[in-house]
Protein backbone atom coordinates (compact mmCIF):
# COMPACT_ATOMS: atom_id res chain seq x y z
CA UNK A 1 0.00 0.00 0.00
CA UNK A 2 2.89 2.69 0.92
CA UNK A 3 4.56 1.67 -2.34
CA UNK A 4 1.26 2.42 -4.09
CA UNK A 5 1.30 5.95 -2.30
CA UNK A 6 4.72 6.41 -3.08
CA UNK A 7 4.08 5.73 -7.14
CA UNK A 8 1.51 8.53 -7.05
CA UNK A 9 3.33 10.57 -5.52
CA UNK A 10 6.24 10.81 -8.00
CA UNK A 11 3.46 10.52 -10.89
CA UNK A 12 1.92 13.97 -9.25
CA UNK A 13 5.70 15.90 -9.07
CA UNK A 14 6.72 15.01 -12.47
CA UNK A 15 2.38 16.56 -13.53
CA UNK A 16 3.50 19.42 -11.54
CA UNK A 17 6.89 20.02 -13.08
CA UNK A 18 5.55 19.20 -17.01
CA UNK A 19 2.86 22.03 -16.58
CA UNK A 20 5.50 24.32 -15.28
CA UNK A 21 7.64 23.65 -18.55
CA UNK A 22 5.00 24.12 -20.75
CA UNK A 23 4.25 27.54 -19.19
CA UNK A 24 7.63 29.12 -19.55
CA UNK A 25 7.01 28.54 -23.24
CA UNK A 26 3.67 30.38 -23.41
CA UNK A 27 4.34 33.73 -25.91
CA UNK A 28 5.44 37.35 -24.19
CA UNK A 29 2.82 39.80 -23.51
CA UNK A 30 2.75 42.47 -26.58
CA UNK A 31 4.27 45.86 -25.47
CA UNK A 32 2.17 48.80 -25.65
CA UNK A 33 4.68 51.65 -27.13
CA UNK A 34 4.09 55.15 -29.23
CA UNK A 35 3.74 54.91 -32.72
CA UNK A 36 4.18 57.54 -35.55
CA UNK A 37 2.16 57.26 -38.95
CA UNK A 38 4.13 58.53 -41.16
CA UNK A 39 3.04 61.11 -43.65
CA UNK A 40 3.97 63.94 -46.51
CA UNK A 41 3.66 67.29 -45.02
CA UNK A 42 4.60 70.92 -45.76
CA UNK A 43 6.73 71.75 -42.79
CA UNK A 44 8.72 74.57 -41.44
CA UNK A 45 11.74 73.58 -39.67
CA UNK A 46 14.22 75.55 -37.73
CA UNK A 47 17.93 74.62 -37.52
CA UNK A 48 20.51 76.41 -34.93
CA UNK A 49 24.55 76.37 -36.03
CA UNK A 50 26.75 78.08 -33.03
CA UNK A 51 27.76 81.72 -33.95
CA UNK A 52 30.38 84.16 -32.96
CA UNK A 53 29.12 88.02 -33.43
CA UNK A 54 31.81 90.61 -34.34
CA UNK A 55 31.56 94.50 -34.69
CA UNK A 56 31.45 95.53 -38.39
CA UNK A 57 34.90 97.30 -37.63
CA UNK A 58 37.28 96.52 -34.82
CA UNK A 59 40.78 98.12 -34.63
CA UNK A 60 43.35 98.16 -32.54
CA UNK A 61 45.36 101.45 -31.41
CA UNK A 62 49.03 101.10 -30.98
CA UNK A 63 51.29 103.70 -30.38
CA UNK A 64 53.55 104.44 -33.58
CA UNK A 65 56.57 106.24 -31.65
CA UNK A 66 57.61 105.79 -28.10
CA UNK A 67 56.85 108.42 -25.42
CA UNK A 68 55.35 109.07 -21.82
CA UNK A 69 51.18 109.04 -21.78
CA UNK A 70 50.63 112.85 -21.23
CA UNK A 71 46.66 112.71 -21.40
CA UNK A 72 44.17 110.18 -21.88
CA UNK A 73 41.09 112.07 -23.39
CA UNK A 74 38.06 109.56 -23.53
CA UNK A 75 37.36 106.72 -20.81
CA UNK A 76 36.44 102.98 -21.43
CA UNK A 77 33.01 102.33 -22.78
CA UNK A 78 32.57 106.02 -24.68
CA UNK A 79 31.01 106.38 -27.68
CA UNK A 80 33.86 108.68 -30.26
CA UNK A 81 33.38 110.17 -33.62
CA UNK A 82 36.30 109.86 -36.09
CA UNK A 83 39.24 111.73 -36.20
CA UNK A 84 38.20 112.73 -31.96
CA UNK A 85 41.28 112.73 -30.34
CA UNK A 86 41.68 110.21 -27.84
CA UNK A 87 45.23 109.72 -26.30
CA UNK A 88 48.28 112.12 -26.56
CA UNK A 89 52.16 111.09 -25.72
CA UNK A 90 54.64 113.90 -25.00
CA UNK A 91 55.84 115.13 -28.32
CA UNK A 92 58.61 117.68 -26.53
CA UNK A 93 61.34 115.34 -28.23
CA UNK A 94 59.36 115.31 -31.55
CA UNK A 95 59.20 119.42 -31.96
CA UNK A 96 62.60 119.31 -31.39
CA UNK A 97 63.52 117.04 -33.97
CA UNK A 98 61.00 118.79 -36.33
CA UNK A 99 62.96 122.03 -35.26
CA UNK A 100 66.50 120.49 -36.73
CA UNK A 101 64.65 119.32 -39.63
CA UNK A 102 63.47 122.59 -40.81
CA UNK A 103 66.79 124.42 -39.54
CA UNK A 104 68.25 121.75 -41.74
CA UNK A 105 66.00 122.76 -44.64
CA UNK A 106 66.75 126.15 -44.54
CA UNK A 107 70.57 125.30 -44.95
CA UNK A 108 69.97 123.07 -47.71
CA UNK A 109 68.38 125.97 -49.62
CA UNK A 110 70.74 128.85 -48.89
CA UNK A 111 73.49 126.48 -50.21
CA UNK A 112 71.32 125.84 -53.34
CA UNK A 113 71.16 129.41 -53.73
CA UNK A 114 74.92 130.35 -53.42
CA UNK A 115 75.27 127.80 -55.97
CA UNK A 116 72.81 128.99 -58.36
CA UNK A 117 74.99 132.78 -58.03
CA UNK A 118 78.01 130.78 -58.33
CA UNK A 119 76.83 129.12 -61.53
CA UNK A 120 75.93 132.45 -62.89
CA UNK A 121 79.37 134.06 -61.86
CA UNK A 122 81.19 130.92 -63.83
CA UNK A 123 78.65 130.89 -66.89
CA UNK A 124 79.85 134.74 -67.21
CA UNK A 125 83.51 134.07 -67.20
CA UNK A 126 83.29 130.78 -69.49
CA UNK A 127 81.41 132.98 -72.34
CA UNK A 128 84.34 135.82 -71.75
CA UNK A 129 87.03 132.95 -72.18
CA UNK A 130 88.06 133.52 -68.78
CA UNK A 131 88.00 130.23 -67.31
CA UNK A 132 87.19 126.86 -69.05
CA UNK A 133 84.22 124.72 -69.86
CA UNK A 134 85.01 122.27 -67.14
CA UNK A 135 84.66 125.17 -64.69
CA UNK A 136 80.95 125.94 -65.55
CA UNK A 137 80.34 121.45 -65.45
CA UNK A 138 81.35 121.73 -62.17
CA UNK A 139 79.05 125.01 -60.93
CA UNK A 140 76.20 122.71 -62.61
CA UNK A 141 77.05 119.24 -60.80
CA UNK A 142 77.60 121.92 -57.32
CA UNK A 143 73.53 123.12 -57.95
CA UNK A 144 72.51 119.97 -58.87
CA UNK A 145 74.03 118.72 -55.36
CA UNK A 146 72.82 121.39 -53.26
CA UNK A 147 68.80 120.82 -54.82
CA UNK A 148 69.42 116.78 -54.24
CA UNK A 149 69.87 118.19 -50.14
CA UNK A 150 66.76 120.52 -50.70
CA UNK A 151 64.72 117.10 -51.57
CA UNK A 152 66.58 115.16 -48.46
CA UNK A 153 65.62 118.53 -46.16
CA UNK A 154 61.99 117.95 -47.46
CA UNK A 155 61.89 114.63 -46.61
CA UNK A 156 63.41 115.04 -43.16
CA UNK A 157 61.17 117.72 -42.38
CA UNK A 158 57.76 115.76 -43.22
CA UNK A 159 59.04 112.91 -41.77
CA UNK A 160 59.28 114.47 -38.53
CA UNK A 161 56.25 116.44 -38.86
CA UNK A 162 54.66 112.80 -39.52
CA UNK A 163 56.07 111.49 -36.41
CA UNK A 164 55.10 114.43 -34.18
CA UNK A 165 51.56 114.10 -35.53
CA UNK A 166 51.83 110.31 -34.36
CA UNK A 167 51.82 111.46 -30.74
CA UNK A 168 47.97 112.66 -30.66
CA UNK A 169 45.99 109.05 -31.43
CA UNK A 170 42.41 109.86 -33.10
CA UNK A 171 39.42 107.63 -33.45
CA UNK A 172 40.11 105.94 -36.95
CA UNK A 173 36.37 106.00 -37.19
CA UNK A 174 33.12 106.18 -35.27
CA UNK A 175 33.01 104.00 -32.66
CA UNK A 176 32.83 102.72 -29.08
CA UNK A 177 36.38 102.67 -26.35
CA UNK A 178 37.23 98.94 -25.29
CA UNK A 179 39.75 98.33 -21.97
CA UNK A 180 42.34 101.20 -22.03
CA UNK A 181 45.73 99.62 -21.71
CA UNK A 182 47.69 101.85 -20.11
CA UNK A 183 47.83 104.61 -16.92
CA UNK A 184 48.38 108.41 -17.27
CA UNK A 185 52.79 108.37 -17.64
CA UNK A 186 53.18 105.18 -18.42
CA UNK A 187 56.18 104.81 -20.86
CA UNK A 188 54.51 104.11 -24.22
CA UNK A 189 56.99 102.02 -26.60
CA UNK A 190 56.45 101.75 -30.02
CA UNK A 191 53.87 99.36 -31.06
CA UNK A 192 52.35 99.04 -27.29
CA UNK A 193 48.91 98.56 -27.40
CA UNK A 194 46.58 101.79 -26.13
CA UNK A 195 42.79 100.17 -26.73
CA UNK A 196 40.67 99.27 -28.99
CA UNK A 197 38.39 100.65 -31.09
CA UNK A 198 34.81 99.06 -32.21
CA UNK A 199 31.85 99.94 -34.96
CA UNK A 200 28.89 98.29 -33.46
CA UNK A 201 26.26 99.58 -35.61
CA UNK A 202 26.38 96.75 -37.81
CA UNK A 203 27.23 93.05 -36.43
CA UNK A 204 29.03 90.49 -38.33
CA UNK A 205 27.59 87.03 -37.35
CA UNK A 206 29.53 84.18 -38.22
CA UNK A 207 28.32 80.17 -38.21
CA UNK A 208 29.98 77.05 -39.47
CA UNK A 209 28.44 74.82 -41.85
CA UNK A 210 29.76 70.90 -42.05
CA UNK A 211 31.18 70.15 -45.66
CA UNK A 212 27.96 68.05 -46.59
CA UNK A 213 25.84 70.63 -46.02
CA UNK A 214 27.59 73.22 -47.77
CA UNK A 215 27.57 70.70 -50.90
CA UNK A 216 23.94 69.77 -50.34
CA UNK A 217 23.40 73.46 -50.41
CA UNK A 218 25.16 74.02 -53.62
CA UNK A 219 23.86 71.44 -55.51
CA UNK A 220 20.71 70.73 -54.82
CA UNK A 221 19.57 74.50 -53.73
CA UNK A 222 18.86 72.86 -49.90
CA UNK A 223 20.79 73.76 -46.65
CA UNK A 224 21.60 76.34 -44.42
CA UNK A 225 20.43 79.14 -46.44
CA UNK A 226 21.20 81.15 -49.76
CA UNK A 227 22.76 85.15 -49.36
CA UNK A 228 20.12 87.89 -48.80
CA UNK A 229 18.38 84.96 -46.69
CA UNK A 230 16.52 86.59 -43.37
CA UNK A 231 18.16 84.63 -40.31
CA UNK A 232 17.45 84.98 -36.56
CA UNK A 233 20.30 85.20 -33.80
CA UNK A 234 19.38 83.56 -30.27
CA UNK A 235 21.31 85.35 -27.48
CA UNK A 236 23.36 83.93 -24.68
CA UNK A 237 20.61 83.84 -22.98
CA UNK A 238 18.41 82.30 -24.78
CA UNK A 239 16.17 84.94 -25.82
CA UNK A 240 15.50 85.91 -29.22
CA UNK A 241 17.32 89.03 -30.95
CA UNK A 242 14.39 91.47 -32.05
CA UNK A 243 15.77 92.49 -35.22
CA UNK A 244 16.11 90.00 -38.27
CA UNK A 245 19.58 89.70 -40.25
CA UNK A 246 20.37 88.11 -43.30
CA UNK A 247 23.29 86.01 -44.73
CA UNK A 248 25.73 88.03 -46.74
CA UNK A 249 28.75 85.57 -47.90
CA UNK A 250 30.05 82.60 -47.42
CA UNK A 251 34.44 81.99 -46.96
CA UNK A 252 36.57 80.86 -49.65
CA UNK A 253 38.30 78.06 -47.62
CA UNK A 254 37.29 75.18 -45.35
CA UNK A 255 39.76 74.74 -41.87
CA UNK A 256 41.38 71.86 -41.99
CA UNK A 257 40.66 70.98 -38.88
CA UNK A 258 37.31 70.60 -38.39
CA UNK A 259 36.32 70.64 -42.02
CA UNK A 260 33.15 73.38 -41.72
CA UNK A 261 33.06 76.53 -43.69
CA UNK A 262 31.93 79.72 -42.09
CA UNK A 263 28.89 81.60 -43.14
CA UNK A 264 28.30 85.28 -42.23
CA UNK A 265 25.36 87.02 -41.70
CA UNK A 266 24.87 91.01 -41.11
CA UNK A 267 22.44 92.20 -38.34
CA UNK A 268 21.73 95.99 -37.15
CA UNK A 269 22.21 97.24 -34.04
CA UNK A 270 21.12 100.78 -33.17
CA UNK A 271 20.76 99.94 -29.66
CA UNK A 272 24.09 98.63 -29.35
CA UNK A 273 23.17 95.83 -27.54
CA UNK A 274 25.31 93.22 -29.48
CA UNK A 275 28.78 93.39 -27.80
CA UNK A 276 31.96 92.59 -30.33
CA UNK A 277 33.55 88.90 -29.50
CA UNK A 278 29.83 87.79 -27.88
CA UNK A 279 27.63 84.50 -28.32
CA UNK A 280 24.85 83.10 -29.54
CA UNK A 281 22.98 80.72 -32.15
CA UNK A 282 21.88 81.44 -35.09
CA UNK A 283 18.21 80.15 -36.14
CA UNK A 284 17.21 79.50 -39.96
CA UNK A 285 14.36 78.69 -40.53
CA UNK A 286 13.37 76.76 -43.92
CA UNK A 287 9.82 75.23 -45.38
CA UNK A 288 10.01 72.41 -46.95
CA UNK A 289 7.11 70.87 -49.26
CA UNK A 290 6.29 67.29 -48.84
CA UNK A 291 8.53 66.87 -46.31
CA UNK A 292 8.72 63.06 -44.92
CA UNK A 293 10.14 63.53 -41.47
CA UNK A 294 10.87 60.83 -38.30
CA UNK A 295 12.36 61.95 -35.16
CA UNK A 296 15.94 60.55 -34.57
CA UNK A 297 15.34 59.04 -31.52
CA UNK A 298 13.04 56.57 -33.54
CA UNK A 299 16.50 56.06 -35.81
CA UNK A 300 19.54 52.92 -34.70
CA UNK A 301 22.59 52.08 -36.87
CA UNK A 302 23.95 49.00 -37.76
CA UNK A 303 26.90 49.06 -40.04
CA UNK A 304 26.66 52.77 -41.05
CA UNK A 305 23.16 51.82 -42.37
CA UNK A 306 19.86 53.51 -40.71
CA UNK A 307 17.01 51.82 -39.68
CA UNK A 308 13.87 52.05 -37.79
CA UNK A 309 10.95 49.48 -36.15
CA UNK A 310 8.40 49.40 -38.67
CA UNK A 311 4.84 47.91 -37.92
CA UNK A 312 3.26 45.63 -40.56
CA UNK A 313 -0.63 45.30 -40.68
CA UNK A 314 -0.55 42.45 -37.61
CA UNK A 315 1.19 44.88 -35.49
CA UNK A 316 4.32 42.74 -35.82
CA UNK A 317 7.58 44.79 -35.71
CA UNK A 318 9.99 44.68 -38.87
CA UNK A 319 13.15 46.09 -38.91
CA UNK A 320 13.62 48.38 -42.42
CA UNK A 321 16.00 50.45 -43.86
CA UNK A 322 16.51 54.02 -45.36
CA UNK A 323 18.58 56.47 -46.60
CA UNK A 324 19.17 60.02 -44.61
CA UNK A 325 18.97 63.56 -46.67
CA UNK A 326 19.27 65.82 -44.15
CA UNK A 327 19.53 65.99 -40.12
CA UNK A 328 17.44 68.99 -38.95
CA UNK A 329 17.95 69.35 -34.87
CA UNK A 330 15.85 66.00 -33.67
CA UNK A 331 14.49 64.97 -36.71
CA UNK A 332 15.75 63.34 -40.46
CA UNK A 333 14.49 64.77 -43.53
CA UNK A 334 13.96 60.82 -45.58
CA UNK A 335 15.04 60.81 -49.35
CA UNK A 336 14.30 56.92 -49.57
CA UNK A 337 13.03 54.19 -48.40
CA UNK A 338 9.94 54.89 -46.46
CA UNK A 339 6.65 56.34 -47.42
CA UNK A 340 3.53 57.82 -46.03
CA UNK A 341 2.01 54.57 -45.32
CA UNK A 342 4.79 53.16 -42.63
CA UNK A 343 4.55 53.30 -39.41
CA UNK A 344 7.34 53.47 -37.20
CA UNK A 345 8.06 53.17 -33.47
CA UNK A 346 9.06 56.08 -31.98
CA UNK A 347 10.38 55.44 -28.62
CA UNK A 348 11.43 52.12 -27.00
CA UNK A 349 13.11 50.86 -29.93
CA UNK A 350 16.00 49.55 -27.45
CA UNK A 351 13.40 47.20 -25.66
CA UNK A 352 11.84 45.55 -29.12
CA UNK A 353 13.32 42.93 -31.48
CA UNK A 354 12.29 42.35 -34.96
CA UNK A 355 9.05 39.65 -34.65
CA UNK A 356 7.96 41.31 -31.18
CA UNK A 357 3.98 42.48 -31.15
CA UNK A 358 3.31 45.81 -30.24
CA UNK A 359 0.25 47.58 -29.35
CA UNK A 360 0.05 50.69 -30.73
CA UNK A 361 -0.12 53.92 -29.24
CA UNK A 362 -0.64 56.57 -32.10
CA UNK A 363 0.89 60.17 -31.53
CA UNK A 364 1.13 62.82 -34.37
CA UNK A 365 3.76 63.99 -36.14
CA UNK A 366 2.25 67.61 -35.53
CA UNK A 367 2.56 67.51 -31.90
CA UNK A 368 6.54 66.05 -32.30
CA UNK A 369 6.99 69.07 -34.15
CA UNK A 370 5.56 71.63 -31.55
CA UNK A 371 6.88 70.24 -28.84
CA UNK A 372 10.51 70.83 -30.93
CA UNK A 373 9.50 74.04 -31.56
CA UNK A 374 9.37 74.62 -27.74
Amino acid sequence: MKLVHGIGLVCMLYAAACTAKGSAKTEPKEIELPVLQLGFKDTTLQKSYVATINAFQNVELRAKVSGFLEKILVDEGQLVKKGQPLFRLNDAEFKVQLSEATAFLSSARAEAKEAEVELSRVQGLVEKKVVSPSELELAKARLAAAEARIQEALAREENARIRLGYTLICAPFDGIIDRIHHKLGSLITEGALLTTVSDIHQMHVYFNVSENEYLNYVKNDKGPGKPGQKVNLMLADGTIYPYAGKIETVEGEFEPGTGNIAFRASFPNPSRLLKHGASGKIILTSKISDALLIPQKAVFEIQDRNYVFALDNNNTVRMKSFVPDTHVEDFILVKSGLDENDKIIYEGVQNIREGSKVIPNFISMDSLLAVAAD
